[in-house]
């Protein structure tokens, strides 16, 4: 970094520091209207009825995400921004390079019609994709879970099956090895090829590898990555009244991806 860019921050980050500085003192001078800072009540981990959520050192979860209570989270595992993992009334255990995509939701079952107590158990290798509803199931290893799929309490899904995305999985259903199910309710559509199969492993692995990137990003400083964004910024011309021209945007940065990430199609149901 230039001597100049570091001058430039560092003047920057006073100004900013001296006007909310100027703010919180006339926000005192009016008054009851003082200013109170609101502070992120957000924890990614939470206790809930004296349980506590257990995530091996080389998982990654993503800092919107939300695990509370009775929930075990493997090695390589990652839980990706804004999925929810409640595992309050029950117990909710995920294998080891399992990845649960973006604004999924998994919660368990304390009881139902039938009278079952039935935790959520996802394998190892299972790819669950985005906005994907699991509730007090099970789902073996090196299986695949499409985007927007619901399952129900009881669904038992078996190792290389998938569900469809989409997919509305009623109560105690069981989906066999090597089979795709999708629709509203879910049936069976057809026989998985043996490529679709090595690909839930496949999938598996590029998401592992694609955490440690989040992972390592999410690491950085706040200072770190602000100093990045001044330095990226572009100049921007004033017109004569002082209003900047035109809008000012970041420098657009190549995307790097892991060596070991093969991009690749999910397989059609």
């Amino acid at each position: 970094m230039g001597t100049l860019g570091k001058a430039f921050y560092t003047v920057g980050f006073w100004i900013r520091e001296t006007g909310q500085a100027i703010d919180r003192l006339g926000s005192r001078l009016q008054g009851n209207y003082f200013f109170q800072e609101q502070l992120s009540r957000h924890r990614p981990l939470m206790n809930v009825f004296n349980k506590t959520p257990y995530v091996h050192k080389d998982a990654f979860i993503a800092p919107s995400a939300s695990i509370t209570g009775d929930v075990q989270i493997g090695q390589s595992s990652s839980i990706w921004y804004g999925c929810v993992l409640r595992g309050d009334v029950n117990s909710i255990t995920i294998g080891s390079s399992t990845n649960i995509q973006d604004n999924s939701l998994v919660h368990v079952a304390k009881s139902n019609l039938s009278g079952k107590v039935l935790p959520t158990i996802i394998g190892d290798n299972v790819t669950v994709g985005h906005s994907a509803v699991l509730q007090g199931c099970t789902v073996e290893d090196e299986a695949f879970i499409g985007m927007g799929a619901t399952l129900l309490d009881g669904v038992y899904v078996e190792k290389h099956a998938m569900v469809a995305a989409g997919a509305l999985v009623r109560q105690n259903t069981r989906i066999p090895c090597g089979e795709v199910w999708g629709g509203n309710p879910a049936r069976f559509l057809r026989k998985l090829s043996e490529d679709e199969m090595t690909f839930f492993s496949q999938s598996a692995l590029n998401y592992s590898n694609l955490a440690q990137a989040h992972a390592a990003e999410n690491a950085k400083k706040l200072d770190e990555t602000e100093f990045v964004k001044v330095l990226g910024k572009k100049s921007v011309r004033l017109d004569e009244h002082g209003l900047i021209q035109g809008d000012v945007h970041e420098t657009p940065q190549e995307i790097n991806l892991p060596d070991n990430v093969v991009l690749d199609k999910v397989p059609k149901a």
